[in-house]
């Protein structure tokens, strides 16, 4: 799932709220709908395996969020995680024709997990299960590194074009425990690499903090369908405990934890992810909530 360098393309558009959004979807029509969502600072490159492994079975529909991969990126834009959740819930109601009248089931990885949680808890968004691969659910979140450039996103957003890259690379690269195929560094680097793609990358740090899952933490007991926590043992960019206590706060949770796997869990464990998320995606009634 690692040789897949150049052939990944999303192309239908949305105009949603917060931009245009670039988004695909795979698998048979009317086939049971899949919702994947990815996390910061990647794209839905990273899920490429998983989708197609998927949509033998399902009708899978990935999308770059705004300012991320392919979607557009522009100065003054608003790429935080509560425009995030609005723009999920737009796509949602706008993917709802073509994929039936079920509500789709949504796999979000790293802070697309609280996107899939704000937009259910607060903007009512559908789903028939949730499964969250290492998300950001839990205060406190964010690396040192990541606060860092955050707390001064306008300092960082002038380094020469060398040193940015070098920097995004060795931050990517660092969600990974096993390695990332230069390839794939390369594809998820790439888009943070033009001239707008550099200062988007450090806008979006800016623009995320704390307070959007503070603002929906308590409420996780209210979650009332099937949910299933994936999570990676050798995350050091959340640590692996972060997974039991969230299990722990969602009523009937499933906990999974993937041996040998970094943050990047759908590069180091592709198989090991696929196979959790087939089995859940199909396990016993589908109920909407």
């Amino acid at each position: 799932m690692t040789n897949l360098p150049s052939d990944w393309r999303l192309p239908e558009t949305f105009d949603s709220s917060s931009g245009a959004v670039r988004w695909a979807a795979l698998g048979p029509a009317g086939a049971p709908p899949v919702v994947l969502v990815h996390g910061t600072p990647f794209s839905s490159y990273v899920w490429r395996g998983v989708a197609r492994a998927l949509a033998r079975d399902h009708r899978v529909y990935v999308w770059d969020l705004p300012g991320y991969g392919a979607s557009e990126m522009r100065a003054g834009q608003d790429v935080s995680l509560a425009a995030q959740a609005r723009v999920l819930t737009e796509l949602l109601a706008h993917w709802g024709p073509a994929g039936g009248t079920e509500p789709p089931a949504v796999v979000a990885h790293d802070f697309g997990g609280c996107v899939a949680l704000r937009a259910h808890l607060l903007h009512g968004a559908r789903y028939t299960r949730l499964a969250l691969v290492d998300p950001v659910a839990l205060a406190p979140w964010g690396s040192p590194a990541y606060r860092l450039l955050g707390a001064h996103a306008d300092v960082f957003a002038q380094l020469p074009r060398g040193l940015h890259e070098a920097m995004v690379r060795e931050y990517v690269g660092s969600a990974s425990h096993r390695g990332l195929h230069p390839a794939v560094l390369d594809r998820l680097v790439a888009p943070w690499c033009t001239p707008a793609g550099q200062s988007t990358f450090y806008r979006q740090i800016a623009q995320n903090d704390q307070r959007f899952t503070d603002e929906i933490q308590n409420r996780y007991g209210e979650l009332a369908l099937p949910v299933l926590v994936c999570w990676g043992t050798e995350d050091t960019w959340i640590p692996v405990a972060r997974g039991h206590e969230l299990a722990g706060l969602v009523p009937g949770a499933e906990l999974r934890l993937i041996e040998g796997a970094g943050h990047l869990v759908q590069e180091d464990a592709p198989a090991e992810l696929t196979a959790e998320l087939g089995r859940f995606l199909t396990a016993g009634p589908r109920t909407g909530h």
